[in-house]
């Protein structure tokens, strides 16, 4: 079945994102059918786990209740497009995964897209690129969710509640840094970037 979203709730999501294209709309569709399979998050009561930080983040923060900032929304970064969602009342944990469909030889919107990001495309060509990343989003708003993606068991048990820890100064710079985020270098509490700055020398 199509989405459900209405425009105005489709706008939104892209004014907070900052664009329109294929991998918000993948996200768009993830983020409901997370909705479905676990429900949206009041508080920290969802967790979602993202294995990239891809466009679709934006879409499955916006709509699902799970943020960066509360911490029910991890980002760890192994590159792929997937996510995990935990329900933390009874332990139901989800892992969303696209389907695998074949690649298209010589698909030019691969091609116009790497020169998007070379920066190298002709007007015309950046029109012609437009035009088709509208349509590849259109389409996945078009889609059968069950075409689209594979629902699987979460890898890994559910993340612990968001830590609230207690800050340190740092040593060199001055700032306050998370406890469980410093580093000690010769007896010295360090933020990680002045940890790093001084493991350089």
């Amino acid at each position: 079945m199509a989405t459900t979203l209405d425009e105005k709730t489709i706008e939104d999501v892209v004014a907070f994102h900052g664009h329109w294209c294929p991998g918000l709309a993948l996200g768009i569709r993830l983020a409901e059918l997370a909705l479905r399979e676990v429900g949206r998050a009041d508080d920290e009561e969802i967790v979602a786990v993202a294995e990239s930080d891809s466009c679709a983040v934006d879409a499955v923060q916006f709509l699902t209740g799970c943020t960066v900032g509360k911490g029910n929304l991890l980002i760890r970064d192994v590159g792929k497009m997937a996510f995990s969602f935990y329900r933390r009342r009874d332990g139901k944990a989800i892992r969303i995964i696209p389907r695998l469909h074949p690649e298209e030889k010589d698909d030019p919107y691969r091609e116009l897209q790497a020169g998007s990001n070379a920066g190298t495309l002709a007007e015309e060509e950046r029109i012609r690129f437009a035009a088709l990343r509208d349509e590849r989003a259109r389409a996945l708003l078009d889609a059968d969710l069950e075409d689209l993606f594979l629902v699987g068991p979460a890898p890994r048990e559910a993340p612990p509640h968001a830590p609230m820890e207690p800050s340190r100064l740092c040593e060199k710079c001055g700032e306050k840094v998370m406890e469980t985020k410093a580093r000690l270098r010769r007896g010295r509490i360090l933020c990680r970037d002045c940890f790093d700055g001084e493991a350089l020398r």
